[in-house]
């Protein structure tokens, strides 16, 4: 496996970690955050691949919608499970009075871990990765 490609899966399970230790501790927030960075991480990994970054996450975002998510090579609700995650961990991050739940930050360490699980299975399937 390419040297950058590992680094990133490496670093989306680490932030994987850090979210469960967040949501047990009852840091819900940060929680959220450690998340939506393991799916952003996750989609690195998968950009690395095709040699592409951006400087922003809407760039990284809208490429991996079009040219996996578009093309069918994920399936679309890894796409909405990126967007959910992008859109509420802006709102944990910027907005001064939202309370996120332990049931917001269960749901998305689920969501990250089934995405991280399906950009694994994906690479995986990769000769020249």
């Amino acid at each position: 496996m390419d040297n950058l490609v590992k680094y990133r899966l490496d670093n989306a399970q680490e932030k994987l970690e850090s979210a469960e230790i967040l949501l047990d501790s009852g840091k819900y927030k940060d929680s959220i955050g450690r998340s939506y960075y393991a799916i952003f991480s996750a989609v690195r990994a998968v950009l690395a691949v095709d040699r592409v970054d951006f400087s922003k996450h809407a760039g990284v975002i809208a490429y991996f919608q079009k040219e996996y998510v578009k093309t069918k090579i994920f399936d679309v609700k890894y796409s909405k499970y990126l967007q959910s995650a992008f859109q509420i961990r802006n709102v944990c991050d910027y907005d001064d009075f939202f309370i996120a739940s332990k049931q917001d930050a269960e749901v998305q360490l689920e969501c990250a871990k089934e995405f991280l699980d399906a950009v694994k299975t994906y690479l995986g399937t990769r000769e020249e990765v």
